[in-house]
């Protein structure tokens, strides 16, 4: 009687023991590391077993990289690299943002200071010859920001008599772009490292214009109406990409079927109309994915 009571005793416990194991399995929503599996040696095994992920963005463009008042940054950028986050099967609360302006973005990838990059980050091939794009996962187009009352200003072409200063910034291509347009790049073209400088600058009389993508200088004009508008319609595409080690070619690929099961799914237009899609810019399509 008493060995038949002890083997009931240790069934009991056998199971108890199974039903927790199960429990557990359910914990985290899934986003724990046991929840995705990856490749022996991939960069996605690494930061899945590592449960924790650099990334690199823009900290003052609104509506794609804005630090907010939680001290972390808000916008499109953040939330298509949360998109990725979670298919990684890593906790939102475990990335680490890293400001990444424009000049040093293909510098933080190449020295591994992030893992990847989604920071407004137009895809072009002299930027290939460092870095490993994935996307595009939006389309944008240069445009010029002026004040409010200005009307001397209607286009790029407005900056050929050379009389007037433009302000971008250091390494990005809007900066290269408007150097087509400009009569004196020494005495026209002001740069500084970050958008909100040139911004102020407008605002200040220093410049009398900014230019950047349609969608950020949008941005600037939701939060202060009163005082700057666009000039003219949009001259140039930027296509923005994903950046990630120029090696990384499964990384890069997981990215991109991440993004296309995000066009699917709604996910991307989501993250859209919760960000830049509130200042009256067009999301349009979803653009085809280029896995060169």
């Amino acid at each position: 009687m008493r060995m038949k009571r002890v083997a009931a005793l240790a069934a009991a416990a056998t199971l108890a023991l199974g039903m927790a194991a199960c429990g557990g399995d359910d914990g985290g929503e899934g986003t724990g590391a046991g929840s995705k599996s990856f490749a022996a040696g991939t960069t996605m095994e690494r930061l899945n077993k590592a449960q924790s992920i650099k990334i690199g963005t823009k900290f003052d463009q609104p509506g794609f990289g804005l630090k907010g008042l939680s001290g972390k940054p808000e916008g499109f950028d953040v939330e298509v690299a949360k998109i990725i986050v979670k298919e990684l099967g890593i906790p939102e609360d475990k990335i680490e943002w890293v400001e990444a302006p424009s000049k040093v973005r293909e510098d933080v990838i190449v020295n591994g200071t992030v893992d990847l990059v989604a920071a407004t980050y137009t895809i072009n091939d002299k930027r290939k010859e460092r870095v490993a794009f994935a996307g595009p996962y939006y389309e944008a187009g240069q445009n010029i920001l002026v004040k409010k009352d200005d009307t001397t200003i209607t286009g790029p072409d407005s900056f050929k008599d050379g009389t007037k200063k433009v302000c971008s910034v250091t390494g990005s291509t809007p900066a290269e772009e408007i150097k087509k347009y400009v009569k004196d790049v020494a005495t026209q073209l002001v740069l500084f490292d970050t958008y909100d400088k040139c911004k102020d600058a407008l605002k200040g009389g220093q410049v009398d214009a900014v230019t950047t993508d349609n969608v950020i200088l949008l941005g600037y004009i939701a939060k202060d109406e009163a005082s700057f508008k666009l000039a003219g319609d949009n001259f140039t595409k930027e296509p923005y990409g994903i950046g990630v080690k120029k090696e990384d070619t499964e990384f890069r690929n997981f990215i991109n079927d991440t993004l296309e099961k995000a066009f699917a799914d709604g996910s991307w237009k989501k993250a859209w109309d919760d960000t830049a899609g509130k200042f009256g810019a067009e999301l349009g399509s979803a653009p085809t994915v280029n896995r060169y």
